[in-house]
């Protein structure tokens, strides 16, 4: 597993043997951040339920201001802050251990904001839904945030939560990467 473009590009991230854990694979990852590139410079970045924060340490290589990386797992959350480490990212980057809607709870309450969230949590046990649901009011989103949800090919996601609207969906081998953004999917533009 490496960081596939940016100023990290090439290098590779830690190695781990924790069970439960799905890292993004590189060509899913590259096609992700080749469809957001214009999205990434100086954004603030929220990556849920980021495993080893592959995804997010893409963001970061790529131009990313701030991530926020987010796992209920003390060994995902370990996985990340080494990586974080071994990027020199440590100041970029922070790590939140906790069940992701009640960290989303805390975000918001303490007024954080984000330009693009990834939600990629663990596939066939519903909380793409349910955090796709948190986040619909916009209390934690910027005014021109993209949100995307990676899922199984088997699972499926409405077109419309809250205020978030589906502008694209891609499938690659057995992953889907939905695009959400603000407003219905007639208002919203393409990212």
């Amino acid at each position: 597993m490496r960081i596939i473009g940016g100023a990290k590009g090439g290098r590779r991230l830690v190695e781990w043997d924790e069970p439960g854990i799905r890292p993004m694979r590189d060509f899913v990852r590259g096609a992700l951040f080749n469809i957001v590139a214009d999205f990434i410079p100086n954004a603030a970045f929220l990556d849920l339920y980021c495993g080893t924060g592959s995804v997010g340490l893409e963001a970061l290589s790529r131009g990313a201001r701030s991530c926020t990386f987010v796992d209920r797992s003390p060994e995902a959350c370990g996985i990340a802050r080494r990586n974080l480490d071994t990027l020199d990212f440590l100041s970029a980057g922070e790590v939140v251990e906790g069940e992701c809607l009640e960290v989303l709870d805390r975000l918001a309450r303490v007024g954080r904001r984000f330009d693009l969230v990834f939600v990629g949590p663990p596939y066939h046990q519903g909380l793409a839904p349910m955090t796709l649901d948190r986040l619909a009011d916009g209390r934690l989103l910027t005014d021109d945030p993209v949100v995307i949800a990676e899922i199984h090919e088997l699972e499926s996601l409405a077109s419309v939560f809250g205020r978030l609207g589906l502008v694209d969906r891609r499938r690659y081998g057995d992953n889907q990467l939905l695009f959400y953004r603000l407003g219905t999917p007639e208002e919203a533009a393409s990212p």
